[in-house]
């Protein structure tokens, strides 16, 4: 019973949300400007960078024909899927650059609610992407687990937020060439829980090159996930 009544927990706490939300008037997260009950104003949802709907079934790349990239389809990665409902371009990668790092934490929400709208329900748990001690020390916290705290709550999916840790402090991705990524994540990662059979979620806040979602996907397979897809934000695209 006590199991059934946690997963009921943010279902309740999203519904005393949406009441609160209908009864007070919203400003756009973005412009400022009257939005009524949405965190986006309608003028500049139409201008979120939103992903082409032909894109690869496995990494989420735009493609001009075909249904799986040439890079996927020559080197399959680990994971199964990406979602995610933006390209990592303005305005959205300055919203995900001001959560992440100016520390901006009720971002969280509205990024989270925009991505619990593109994912389906086709997982059994969401497992955030884990950050090493010093970082989520200098951070103050997690930007994936904040996310997937939304999403989870949003679509009623278990959330696991202490099934994987991270123990290597590695340097951040995001300062390295994007052919060096892999290997700076290499046994970066553990799991300390039973995921015999599961299908897992990896929720994060942006992809890159998959580098980092591949390294932790090894991990999950061999904590007995079935299968693992990748939830996020953005999809950062080549230059």
């Amino acid at each position: 019973m006590i199991f059934r009544l946690s997963n009921l927990q943010p279902l309740i706490l999203n519904f005393c949300a949406e009441i609160g939300r209908s009864l007070l008037p919203q400003a756009c997260v973005l412009c400022a400007a009257p939005s009524g009950t949405k965190l986006i104003c309608a003028e500049c949802d139409t201008d979120l960078p939103r992903l082409p709907c032909n894109c690869c079934a496995v990494c989420a790349l735009p493609l001009a024909t075909g249904r799986v990239c040439g890079a996927c389809l020559d080197r399959p990665p680990r994971y199964a899927r990406v979602r995610a409902p933006f390209a990592y371009r303005f305005p959205v990668n300055a919203l995900i650059h001001a959560y992440k790092y100016g520390g901006r934490l009720a971002l969280a929400r509205p990024l989270g609610e925009l991505l619990a709208q593109t994912v389906g329900r086709d997982v059994d748990a969401i497992v955030p992407m884990p950050l090493a001690p010093g970082r989520l020390a200098e951070r103050g916290f997690n930007q994936a687990l904040e996310l997937a705290r939304v999403v989870a709550g949003r679509t009623g999916i278990p959330l696991m937020p202490h099934a994987c840790r991270k123990v290597v402090e590695t340097p951040s991705q995001a300062a390295l060439p994007w052919g060096e990524r892999a290997k700076n994540v290499r046994r970066a990662f553990v799991c300390d829980a039973d995921l015999h059979g599961k299908r897992v979620a990896v929720m994060d806040d942006v992809l890159t090159t998959g580098a980092t979602l591949n390294e932790l996907t090894r991990v999950l397979r061999r904590a007995g996930a079935r299968e693992v897809s990748g939830w996020v934000v953005a999809r950062a695209l080549p230059r």
